[in-house]
């Protein structure tokens, strides 16, 4: 038995990296999961390695900032399973590197609408389905820089801050429900967002988490799986850190 038999999970950007390793995870402990991703060729490959290890899997492409993926990623699971439980808003990209006075005001816009109107788009459309059957849990990734600030990376750790600051309003205005919305703050992680820095930028990001070294997907996933989960049942709008000893607030 697994700790989310019968469950069912919505995972954005589940195609590669973080999203990926929560979709195993979650799955490997009884989920049924649906992948949202908006690259085919990623995702294709991804959703048929899940479901053959035994997971049923759903996948849904598009683009997160779209109400119309939200809605249809929410009435595939529906149609598929017959509920929502878990809603894991992991969707995000970098930016390019650069000071704000060197970077377009178009770029914001670009990086806001997958890291901050995705979620907004992705826990508006599933909380009503939460709602109904009084009980779920939504995970937001957000990132060490949403608390700190890069320098470099305006759009990034502005957008970041925004989903810790959506994270902390949800969360209060479901607590009186059985819905439970969390996120985490990675610092560095080795996945295919780092391609999107420069060298220069992550080595900046690296030699400021104490540990030494960046963190590993499983790590991650191990810590959204908990907060995915009925034990999690106390902790609501909260930030939790898995950055190396990094954050400092």
């Amino acid at each position: 038995m697994g700790r989310f038999d019968d469950q069912v999970a919505i995972v954005t950007g589940g195609a590669t990296g973080i999203g990926y390793g929560i979709a195993k995870r979650l799955g490997a402990e009884g989920a049924r999961v649906a992948i949202v991703d908006n690259d085919v060729s990623l995702a294709e490959p991804a959703a048929s390695e899940i479901g053959a290890r035994g997971t049923p899997t759903e996948l849904i492409i598009g683009d997160v900032a779209e109400t119309e993926t939200a809605e249809r990623a929410a009435q595939q699971a529906l149609d598929a399973w017959g509920r929502i439980d878990i809603l894991v808003n992991n969707a995000g990209i970098g930016g390019v590197n650069g000071a704000i006075w060197e970077l377009s005001v178009d770029e914001l816009d670009r990086v806001y609408r997958t890291n901050l109107r995705g979620v907004y788009s992705f826990t508006h459309t599933v909380v009503p389905y939460m709602l109904e059957r009084h009980y779920g849990r939504i995970v937001n990734i957000a990132s060490i820089a949403g608390k700190e600030g890069n320098p470099r990376m305006v759009p990034y750790s502005a957008t970041k801050a925004a989903v810790i600051g959506l994270t902390k309003s949800v969360g209060k205005e479901l607590a009186k429900t059985g819905i439970r919305v969390n996120c985490v703050t990675p610092a560095v992680v080795q996945t295919r967002i780092l391609d999107e820095f420069t060298p220069e930028q992550v080595d900046y990001m690296v030699e400021r988490i104490p540990l030494g070294r960046t963190g590993e997907i499983a790590e991650i996933a191990a810590l959204v799986a908990w907060l995915a989960s009925e034990e999690c049942s106390f902790s609501t709008g909260a930030v939790f850190d898995i950055s190396g000893g990094r954050a400092t607030y």
